[in-house]
């Protein structure tokens, strides 16, 4: 029960990542408040995760408007009394493409969501992180320090290793008020994105879905992918107490993919 009694926010409730790593708060002994764009989404997640209600709570939320990220801070001020950390999954992921074909309006959209918007919903929070001390933990991507070679996203990787950077600020600087900024750097991951990829290459090449995942195994130090459920277990761990002298960090969840 690493977060009995914590209350996290978690951007970006979906199907995948975001829906785990709330489900995780909340089957360790904490409070999770949710935040997305869309209600529906929200809705089912929680009913999910908490049927009767007791341990989660949610607002819709788009991370590129303040005044929808300090509504989602006083959300869980008001219906559990503090903020004990946030989680950041919100991201814009679906744009793909290098350099040479880059439309730069769109980047300057992927940075204000990645790397503005996670900044801005990190402020809202300060007031009552300050209160208690407490963690903040970004959902990065190994794509910022390894680039695939299977698909190319460098808008996402660059906003994501920006956000990278300003963690190590925000470390320093939050620091003082005992309050934590760590990254979690997850690698090829399986949920609903990876396995939308294996089953769209599969049915390219027309080739049976085992040998593309065994593809992307096979370059894994451990035998299998990891999952979204591994990076929501090391998300909870950051945001934990058991984490109290770590700050300033990235950890990689990627099977040993790619080590430093």
């Amino acid at each position: 029960m690493l977060l009995r009694g914590k209350t996290v926010i978690v951007s970006g409730v979906g199907a995948g990542l975001g829906h785990q790593v709330a489900a995780a708060v909340v089957r360790d002994g904490g409070n999770a408040v949710l935040g997305a764009r869309t209600e529906a989404h929200l809705a089912k997640s929680a009913a999910e995760i908490d049927p009767d209600g007791a341990h989660t709570a949610h607002r819709p939320t788009d991370i590129t408007d303040e005044a929808q990220c300090e509504a989602l801070a006083a959300l869980a001020v008001e219906r559990f009394g503090g903020v004990d950390a946030v989680v950041h999954v919100a991201a814009w992921d679906s744009y793909f493409g290098g350099l040479e074909d880059a439309d730069f309006g769109t980047w300057q959209q992927i940075i204000d969501v990645n790397l503005l918007g996670t900044l801005r919903m990190t402020r809202a929070c300060l007031p009552a992180l300050k209160e208690r001390g407490g963690s903040v933990v970004i959902i990065g991507t190994q794509s910022a320090v390894a680039a695939p070679n299977e698909v190319q996203q460098a808008a996402y990787a660059a906003s994501k290793g920006a956000l990278t950077s300003a963690m190590y600020s925000m470390a320093r600087e939050l620091g003082p008020h005992r309050i934590r900024v760590n990254t979690v750097l997850p690698g090829w991951m399986w949920g609903p994105p990876v396995q939308a990829f294996v089953t769209f290459t599969a049915h390219t090449e027309n080739v049976p879905e085992a040998e593309v995942h065994a593809r992307l195994t096979r370059r894994m130090a451990l035998p299998d992918l990891a999952t979204d459920g591994d990076v929501a277990d090391a998300a909870v761990f950051l945001a934990s107490d058991r984490a109290r002298a770590i700050t300033g960090q990235s950890l990689l969840v990627n099977a040993g993919e790619f080590m430093r």
